[in-house]
């Protein structure tokens, strides 16, 4: 049971760009992202109340003020990642989007004072090494998605650095607030901010009678948002979380492989080996950091 829970988490998680790309067929990434949060979020929210828990958990204004940014930061990361999705094909937005854990390594060596061993500062260097060669090396996506593959990877890189900045701010909160209420809070905060920038940038839902397009949406907000992360933090009854951390590094291989088969989606042979190193200099960060999922 705990690598079935474990497994399906990446599978569900790793599906995600393949639901987005559907999900853009019939409407704009903005409005994607808002609906696959509000979908979310009403979800935990109805969850909640059925559980009937009266409990309260009392906020401060601090701790409001965090949650809010963290929402707001969740909105952006959803609203960059999938936009990239547009220009450039699956496998580089995943693999590209994975690289959060060295943005939150360099964040806490510069501004906590976190000594970087010389294997975390190599694998930086190979970090950059991987970007290089996968931004340089990417095709561009068969029609109708295709467009500027290095604004494609820009998006990807910005949506990383995003859910970086998500997870620090939680971070904050984590051992004062539970899983719950976090989520259900920055959920909440990045639904109400998609769907607002949504409705400024004139970008409509799908009409209901499109049913490929409401297939993705529902397919990311109840497998990949719900399903697939409620998993992952379900899976650390049994993994620590540097284990999960590591099992996490299989989703942009997930994604590259459904992609594949799909869409036709592939990858130049230096393209690969760039995403290899890629990969590898992420694995090392997270062992080096202990990097902690949980909560996210």
């Amino acid at each position: 049971m705990p690598y079935v829970v474990l497994g399906g988490a990446q599978i569900a998680v790793g599906a995600g760009a393949i639901f987005a790309r559907y999900a853009l067929g019939g409407a704009g990434p903005l409005a994607v992202s808002a609906a696959r949060l509000a979908i979310a979020a009403v979800i935990l929210l109805s969850v909640t109340a059925l559980r009937g828990t009266r409990v309260r958990v009392s906020l401060t204004r601090a701790q409001q003020g965090i949650l809010a940014l963290a929402g707001l930061a969740l909105a952006a990361h959803f609203a960059t990642w999938i936009w990239s999705l547009e220009y450039t094909s699956v496998a580089v937005s995943v693999l590209l989007v994975a690289t959060t854990p060295i943005w939150t390594a360099i964040y806490d060596a510069v501004f906590h004072g976190h000594r970087l061993s010389p294997t975390a500062m190599a694998a930086f260097a190979g970090g950059a090494i991987g970007i290089v060669m996968v931004v340089g090396a990417s095709t561009p996506v068969p029609p109708p998605v295709s467009g500027d593959e290095t604004l494609g990877a820009a998006l990807a890189l910005a949506g990383s650095l995003l859910f970086g900045a998500y997870l620090l701010l939680v971070r904050e909160v984590r051992t004062e607030l539970d899983t719950l209420t976090i989520v259900r809070h920055t959920f909440g905060w990045a639904a109400v901010a998609l769907v607002l920038a949504a409705l400024l940038a004139r970008q409509p839902l799908p009409p209901l009678t499109d049913v490929r397009p409401w297939l993705g949406i529902l397919a990311m907000a109840l497998v990949s948002q719900l399903l697939g992360h409620t998993a992952l933090n379900a899976s650390l009854r049994w993994f620590s979380p540097s284990a999960v951390a590591f099992a996490n590094l299989l989703e942009p291989l997930i994604a590259a492989a459904l992609a594949f088969a799909l869409f036709g989606e592939s990858l130049s042979a230096a393209a690969v080996i760039g995403g290899l190193i890629l990969l590898a200099s992420v694995g090392v960060v997270m062992k080096e950091e202990r990097f902690d999922l949980d909560g996210t």
